[in-house]
């Protein structure tokens, strides 16, 4: 039998083969028939009119090539599978082109044909396959109509999230190419919000808010489309939801391309907007990111830009700030050491150095300040100044300030028991505005010195200036309570915050602490040049001290200049690196009862 005669055979026995024949021939579906070798048996004319040629003509010819099958890879490989009998099915989407110029989308499917209407004279080996192609175009463009819709923002027309981290995973998994000049491998992000957008939509209405939004998207696009000639195109802007803006540049040129559009940005959001009659002014406020592709997830680049984001708007908003490893390095580290703060009480780490004040009019050390320290397994040891501010924003200065506060009146206590020919040494510890509020301040203190058994006068609380002056309610009710029990309230870096001199007159403040920034103009020795304003604020606030009953503590003393001018003004004592650094307890054990501490 001829393997390219006509299918069926017109003498086959039976009615059935017919039937299959008029069936195939008057089908509105384009199909074929075709042998092992992937060659047209027959065709019907659905098929041709589809290709452009009769359904004669078609016969003998490669079905591949007729349908562009071999282009792909993949999918010549399963297409041979099925005509070897080794795959019983293949299905693929392939574009085409019409004779009428037009592309069209196709669905080509093969699938081996019945023994009974492949004939069984077609000697050994695998029968043939019947092929058939449906038009699938008007569902790739309902498909591609839907996908716009789920990709794209109704309110800006703006790409939303998903399209934006779809193209953004694309950019980062594509391997960076490199033909020269024009391939960067680098890829830059400028995020960026609008400031005060939430009192347009309370003030105006959600739908002002949502003209505001899309005449947003349209300057952003403008200056995204004048960015300049990029081998990735225009930078893709979308909306990332609410009053958040993303704008990614693939194949950046580095941070001053990222900078340049972020300026222009600012440039073109400050110009004010007309909505229905209504001028609106609006600023933004933009994190700029730029790094190589490589090492770079999208994960990572979305940090990076949201804490950059944060920076512009803490720095002032209304401007861009390029991100920077040193802050995030040090954001980071904050971040760690406020995740570990109150897990490191319970573990231990914190130790207590203290640091003498000494009587200025004859260099004895009449008590110690108290000054806490963190052994971070992982930072070493750090100063008050690395973790204190952190303590009092999540809460745990409660925690730790009670600790410190129960560490240090057990060792001023047994200081006074070891030493008891000798007068006690008071203690100076710092107080927290929040251990106030938070905490019952004066029911700890009570405990602590009933289990210490430490005489209240022996302590004392250092509370910053701008914490107390300017506080009312339970703050000063707490600190009356205190003042007393018998416990000396000092006010800590005095003359940096309010200085309200008629307030402090009616608090129960028993020391002033006078800020270093003062003593230091005290210097005479090493070349350096006193400050006459500096002394003279100094003798009148502690003539006013005095006045008010008040005793004054000056800090940062370091030269013998300094603390012989202090003591002439009538500063009764004094702390600073001239006396003693802080240091350990068993340090101050050794100064207590010996000679007066002076240079």
């Amino acid at each position: 039998m001829n393997r390219h005669a006509p299918w069926p055979p017109a003498e086959a026995g039976g009615s059935e083969p017919h039937g299959y024949r008029a069936a195939f021939l008057a089908a509105t579906l384009p199909m074929a028939v075709v042998d092992h070798e992937g060659l047209v048996v027959t065709a019907n004319e659905a098929l041709g009119t589809l290709l452009g040629l009769s359904a004669p003509r078609l016969a003998n010819q490669s079905a591949a090539d007729l349908l562009d099958l071999a282009a792909d890879g993949r999918t010549w490989h399963a297409y041979r599978e099925v005509l070897h009998g080794r795959r019983s099915r293949f299905r693929c989407t392939h574009r085409l082109k019409h004779p009428d110029g037009r592309a069209l989308w196709a669905e080509v499917t093969v699938v081996p044909m019945p023994e009974q209407a492949a004939g069984a004279d077609d000697g050994p080996g695998p029968g043939r396959v019947l092929l058939s192609v449906s038009d699938i175009s008007d569902r790739r463009e309902l498909q591609k109509r839907l996908r716009h819709l789920q990709m794209h923002d109704p309110v800006t027309r703006l790409p939303n999230r998903t399209l934006f981290f779809e193209r953004l995973s694309a950019v980062l998994e594509t391997p960076p190419y490199d033909d020269g000049a024009s391939g960067h491998g680098r890829v830059g992000l400028c995020y960026l919000d609008l400031d005060g957008f939430k009192a347009v939509n309370d003030t105006m209405g959600h739908r002002v808010g949502d003209r505001l939004l899309a005449a947003v998207a349209a300057r952003l696009t403008d200056c995204a489309a004048q960015d300049g000639p990029h081998r990735a195109g225009a930078p893709l802007v979308a909306r990332l939801g609410g009053d958040e803006f993303a704008i990614l540049v693939e194949d950046s040129a580095g941070t001053q391309q990222l900078t340049d559009l972020a300026r222009s940005i600012l440039a073109a959001l400050q110009q004010p907007f007309d909505l229905a009659g209504q001028r609106i002014s609006v600023s933004a406020s933009i994190g700029v990111v730029e790094r190589a592709v490589a090492g770079t997830s999208a994960t990572g680049l979305m940090q990076a830009a949201d804490t950059t984001l944060y920076w512009a708007k803490a720095d002032g908003k209304a401007r861009w700030t390029v991100f920077d490893p040193e802050r995030n390095a040090h954001r980071m580290t904050r971040q760690t050491l406020s995740s570990n703060l109150r897990p490191a009480v319970e573990r231990g780490e914190f130790t207590i150095e203290y640091q003498p004040l000494v009587g200025m009019a004859d260099g004895v050390v009449r008590g110690v300040e108290a000054l806490v320290r963190w052994n971070h397994p992982q930072f070493g040891m750090l100063s008050p100044n690395r973790f204190v501010a952190i303590a009092e924003e999540d809460g745990s200065i409660v925690q730790l300030g009670r600790w410190v506060l129960q560490s240090a009146c057990r060792q001023a206590r047994r200081w006074q028991l070891e030493h008891p020919a000798d007068p006690p040494l008071f203690i100076s510890v710092n107080v927290a505005v929040r251990q106030v509020w938070d905490s019952d301040l004066v029911t700890d203190v009570a405990e602590i010195l009933a289990e210490t058994g430490l005489d209240p006068s022996l302590l004392q609380l250092e509370l910053t200036e701008s914490a107390v002056m300017g506080s009312a309610g339970r703050p000063i009710q707490a600190l009356q309570s205190l003042s007393e029990m018998g416990v000396r309230i000092a006010i800590d870096d005095f003359g940096t915050g309010y200085s309200n001199l008629a307030y402090l007159s009616r608090l129960p403040v028993s020391v002033l602490k006078l800020d270093g920034s003062f003593v230091r103009g005290f210097r005479y020795d090493d070349g350096a040049h006193p400050s006459p304003a500096d002394e003279t604020i100094v003798e009148a606030m502690v003539q006013l001290a005095h006045r008010l009953g008040l005793t004054v503590t000056a800090e940062c003393v370091e030269t013998a200049g300094q603390a012989e001018r202090l003591r002439r003004i009538g500063c009764d004592t004094g702390q600073g690196w001239l006396y003693s650094r802080a240091v350990a307890p068993e340090r101050i054990a050794e100064l207590i009862g010996t000679r007066p501490l002076q240079v």
